[in-house]
C-alpha cells in the first residue's frame, strides 16, 4: 500500500497534466458546434479539385442572398399601400363650395352670368376630379404605378395606382390650368382663394396594415428554388465553380450540415472531435517536454496556457455563434502576445498555431481564416521585442492589423477577380480588433496576480533603483549595491551576446546580493572603516555569516514579494561552490574538518541566465583583487574563475553550451579592460 501511495505522489505532477488535457478537451468538445462537417473545400470562380460530384440524396436548391434581395425588393416595390378615407370631408367641401361661390361671385353683372355658371361647374369639375380618388395632404414619394387600395371603415372601396391621388402640394397647379384653359383668367385670383378656403385633404396612409401586409408577403418568399434528385451530378472534377454550381453546393453543405443526427451518429462526431481536440493538446505538451522542460514541470504554467487557449476559443465560439461577420474583431494575437511576455517567442507561435487549427472546425472559410490568423501570429512575434515599451506595442498592432487588411483584400481579389463590392466594412472589423488587442498590457498584469508569473513589464519595474528595496541596500550596504550594479552591466552584456533574457538577468544580478543588508559590515566591499569584524571570529563563524546571505536574501525578497524568477538568482549565485578564504584558514589549524561547513546548500544553477550571474558575480568580485592589471593578467584571470566553476560542475543543470560560455568569457574580458582603461599592449 505504501508504495502504491509513494508511486501515486511521485507521478502527480503527470496525472495533473493528463487530467487538464482531458479537462480541457471536453471542454473545448462541449462548446463547439455538434453539426456534421462538409468534407469537401470550394470557393466560387475555383477549378473543383475533388473527384466528380454526385447528389448523395434529395436536397433543395438554397436561393442566394442576392436572390433573396430581389425578390424583396420586387415584393415592397409592388406592395400595395393602404389609404384610410374619410367620406365626411367630399360632403363638405361641395357644400363650402356652394356657399363660398355664391358668396365671391353674387354681385355679378347680368353679362357676366354665362362665364359664373362656366366657371361654376369648372370648380364642380375640379373637386370631382380631386376626390375621385382622395386627396393627400403631403406628396409622398411611391412610384407612379404603385398599387393603392382605398378603404373606408376598413372596408375596400377602391383600387387604383398612386398617380391617379392628388395632393395639396400640386393642387395649385392643377387648378391654374383648367381656368386659364377656360379662358377665364380674371376669375382666377378669386377662384383660388375660395378653393383654398375649403379644400381638405381625406386620405391618410394606414401605416400599421400597409407594413403588416407587405411584411406577410416578404415572409412568405420561400428560401429555395427547385431541387436536386439523389444520384445527380453535381459537378465535375476540374471544372470551374460557377454561380449556379456554387449555389448548389452551398445548398448541399448547409443540408448536410443541418440534418438530424441519431445518437449513434452524434456520438461518433462527439467522438471524432475528442480525438482530434485531444491530439492538438497533447502535441503541444510533448512540444514543452521536448524543448520547454522548466515550463512542463511546473503545472501551473501548464494551466496557464492551456487557460488561455480555452479563452480564445471560447470567445471566438460566441462571436461565431452571434454573429460570424464579427468574427476578426476577436483579438486572436493576444495570445502569441501574452505567451511571449511569459515564455518565449516559440512556444507563443506553437501554441497560437495549435489554437487556430482547432478554431478551423467552427469558422466559415476555414482556410481563409487560418492563413490570416497564422500570418498575422507570424508577425506578432516578429515584431514584438519589448513588450514593456508602450511603442512599440503600437507600431506592432498597426502593422498586424495591416497584415490582416492586405492578406484580406488579396484573398477577395482571389474569389471575385475585382474590387468594385469589396466590404470596406470588413476593414473596420480589422481596425476593432486591433484596438483591442491593446488589452494585452492590463491583461498580463491580472494574470500575473492570477498565477503568480512575471513578465517583462513587471522586470522593468523592478530594474528601477528607485525602488523601496533597492534603496534600501545602497543605503545599508553601499558597496554591495555597486557591486551589483557592476554585475548587471557585464551580466546583461553577457546575456545580450548568447541570446539570453538580458531584462531578467539584469534585475537578477540587481538583487542577487540583498540578503548582505542583514550584516553588511563582514561583507568586504561595505569595509570602510579598515576594520574588519571577521578577525574576531572564528573560520567557522565567519564562513556561516558569509553563506547566510543567500537564506536572509530568499527571505528579504520573499518578504518584499519579489518573483520566483528573481528569488532563483539569489538561491543559484553561489551554486555548491566552497567560502575558500576561509575554508583555507581552517586547514591552516587542522587538517580534519566537514567541509560541508564552507559550502553553499545551492542549488546549481539551472538555467543560462542563472549560470551567467554565477560566472559575473564571481569575475567582479574576484576583479578587485587585480593588481597592476593588464590584458593578459585579465584574460587569464577570467579563464581561472569560470574554469574552475566548470571543474566543480557547478553548470551540469543548466542548458548552456561550451560556445556559449566561451561567447561570455570574450565579453567579460572585453568588459574588465574597459573598466580597467587598458589600452592594447603593442609589440616592442
Amino acid at each position: 500500500m505504501s508504495e502504491f501511495v509513494n508511486r501515486w505522489y511521485s507521478n502527480q505532477p503527470l496525472i495533473y497534466k493528463i487530467l487538464l488535457l482531458l479537462s480541457t478537451t471536453l471542454v473545448i468538445v462541449y462548446i463547439f458546434p455538434k453539426t456534421g462537417k462538409f468534407r469537401y473545400s470550394f470557393e466560387k470562380g475555383k477549378p473543383w479539385q475533388s473527384e466528380n460530384l454526385y447528389a448523395p440524396f434529395d436536397f433543395a436548391i438554397v436561393k442566394s442572398p442576392s436572390e433573396i434581395q430581389e425578390e424583396t425588393a420586387f415584393i415592397e416595390e409592388s406592395s400595395s399601400v393602404f389609404f384610410d378615407l374619410d367620406n365626411t370631408v367630399k360632403t363638405r367641401v361641395f357644400e363650402n363650395y356652394d356657399l363660398g361661390f355664391n358668396e365671391t361671385f353674387q354681385d355679378s353683372i347680368a353679362e357676366q352670368v354665362p362665364e359664373i355658371r362656366t366657371l361654376y361647374k369648372l370648380g364642380t369639375t375640379i373637386l370631382d376630379d380631386l376626390y375621385k380618388y382622395g386627396l393627400l395632404e403631403t406628396a409622398l414619394s411611391y412610384e407612379p404605378q404603385h398599387p393603392v387600395i382605398i378603404l373606408s371603415e376598413q372596408t375596400q372601396i377602391a383600387k387604383t395606382v398612386f398617380e391617379n391621388l392628388r395632393s395639396l402640394n400640386n393642387f395649385r397647379g392643377i387648378l391654374e390650368k383648367r381656368v386659364d384653359d377656360e379662358n377665364l383668367t380674371q376669375y382666377r385670383a378669386a377662384f383660388l382663394s375660395l378653393f383654398f378656403n375649403i379644400i381638405e385633404p381625406n386620405l391618410k396612409v394606414n401605416k400599421v396594415l400597409t407594413d403588416s401586409a407587405l411584411q406577410e408577403s416578404i415572409s412568405k418568399i420561400s428560401p429555395t428554388r427547385g431541387s436536386i434528385e439523389t444520384g445527380t451530378l453535381i459537378i465535375s472534377k476540374g471544372k470551374v465553380i460557377e454561380e449556379e454550381q456554387y449555389q448548389i453546393l452551398e445548398s448541399l453543405r448547409l443540408e448536410y450540415e443541418s440534418q438530424d443526427w441519431n445518437t449513434a451518429n452524434y456520438n461518433w462526431v462527439l467522438l471524432a472531435y475528442t480525438l482530434l481536440v485531444a491530439l492538438a493538446l497533447l502535441m503541444l505538451l510533448l512540444f514543452l517536454r521536448k524543448y520547454r522542460e522548466e515550463v512542463f514541470l511546473n503545472n501551473t504554467k501548464v494551466t496557464f496556457i492551456f487557460f488561455n487557449i480555452l479563452v480564445m476559443i471560447g470567445l471566438t465560439i460566441v462571436v461565431v455563434r452571434f454573429n460570424s461577420q464579427y468574427i476578426y474583431v476577436v483579438p486572436l494575437c493576444i495570445l502569441p502576445l501574452v505567451l511571449k511576455a511569459f515564455f518565449d517567442a516559440r512556444l507563443g507561435l506553437f501554441t497560437h498555431v495549435l489554437t487556430v487549427l482547432l478554431l478551423g472546425f467552427i469558422v466559415p472559410n476555414s482556410y481563409e481564416y487560418m492563413f490570416l490568423q497564422i500570418i498575422a501570429g507570424i508577425v506578432t512575434i516578429l515584431t514584438v521585442s519589448e513588450l514593456y515599451k508602450r511603442a512599440n506595442l503600437f507600431i506592432s498592432v498597426g502593422q498586424i492589423t495591416l497584415v490582416y487588411i492586405l492578406a484580406y483584400f488579396a484573398f477577395f481579389v482571389i474569389h471575385e477577380g475585382q474590387i468594385t463590392s469589396l466590404k470596406w466594412e470588413t476593414f473596420g472589423l480589422f481596425l476593432l480588433g486591433g484596438v483591442a488587442t491593446l488589452f494585452v498590457q492590463p491583461l498580463i498584469y491580472i494574470y500575473e496576480k492570477a498565477f503568480g508569473l512575471v513578465s517583462d513589464v513587471s522586470l522593468l519595474e523592478l530594474s528601477d533603483t528607485n525602488t523601496k528595496l533597492l534603496k534600501r541596500l545602497s543605503n545599508e550596504a553601499p558597496g554591495t549595491f555597486h557591486h551589483s550594479l557592476n554585475v548587471a552591466n557585464l551580466a546583461e552584456a553577457s546575456a545580450n551576446e548568447i541570446g539570453a533574457n538580458s531584462m531578467l538577468i539584469r534585475v537578477g544580478a540587481l538583487y542577487h546580493d540583498i540578503g548582505k543588508m542583514d550584516n553588511p559590515t563582514y561583507f568586504t566591499e561595505n569595509q570602510s572603516t579598515g576594520i574588519n569584524p571577521h578577525d574576531e571570529l572564528s573560520p567557522k563563524e565567519s564562513a556561516r555569516i558569509i553563506i547566510d546571505h543567500v537564506i536572509k536574501g530568499i527571505e528579504i525578497a520573499k518578504k518584499n514579494n519579489l518573483p520566483d524568477r528573481v528569488i532563483d538568482f539569489i538561491r543559484t549565485h553561489h551554486g555548491t561552490s566552497m567560502v575558500h578564504y576561509f575554508y583555507q584558514k581552517e586547514l591552516e589549524k587542522k587538517t580534519d574538518i566537514d567541509s560541508n561547513l564552507f559550502q553553499y546548500p545551492g542549488p546549481k544553477p539551472f538555467s543560462k541566465e542563472t549560470a551567467i550571474l554565477m560566472m559575473c558575480d564571481s569575475v567582479e568580485a574576484a576583479s578587485k583583487s587585480l593588481k597592476e592589471p593588464t590584458t593578459s593578467k585579465i584574460n587569464d584571470f577570467v579563464e581561472n574563475i569560470i574554469s574552475k566553476q566548470m571543474e566543480t560542475g557547478q553548470f551540469l543543470n543548466a542548458n548552456i553550451t561550451f560556445k556559449e560560455i566561451q561567447s561570455i568569457k570574450k565579453v567579460l574580458k572585453r568588459k574588465l579592460a574597459n573598466i580597467y582603461h587598458l589600452r592594447i599592449e603593442y609589440p616592442e
